[in-house]
């Protein structure tokens, strides 16, 4: 984890891990300091999650539901989505379209290569909830 740049967006201001060498502005603040759920605090609020500001993955996050305090739940839950993650470094947007035309034409040139890097079967349509709130049950 942790492995490219990333923000969150609240509002206007951003939330991310302090970079020496970035010279970034004093709005963004360091998100060690907050915990999401003090800065997220309402039903239906929205807010960004970027990943890889090289590529610049954009998610658009809604809060469903935030339940009492003393419930058992006591990390995120995703409780639905849409479509795989793009594998690791695969790029931007152009870079994941060509990702997935090599996979599906066998006669492409970087078709082999694509498979092996994913070391199995992708399915772009396929989600996995319960991969997904695995891994959010790391961030308690």
């Amino acid at each position: 984890m942790n492995a490219h740049l990333h923000q969150f967006v609240i509002g206007d201001v951003k939330y991310s891990a302090p970079r020496e060498w970035s010279g970034e502005p004093a709005k963004v603040r360091d998100e060690r300091q907050y915990v999401l759920g003090d800065l997220v605090r309402d039903k239906q609020a929205r807010f960004i999650y970027v990943y890889d500001f090289g590529d610049n993955w954009e998610h658009n996050l809604v809060v469903e539901k935030i339940l009492p305090q003393g419930e058992e739940v006591s990390c995120p839950i995703c409780l639905a989505g849409k479509r795989a993650a793009p594998p690791e470094d695969v790029g931007c947007i152009g870079g994941y379209e060509e990702f997935l035309e090599a996979l599906q034409k066998p006669d492409h040139p970087q078709h082999e290569d694509m498979k092996e890097r994913i070391g199995s079967t992708f399915d772009p349509e396929g989600f996995n909830l319960e991969a997904v709130n695995r891994k959010l049950r790391l961030f308690r």
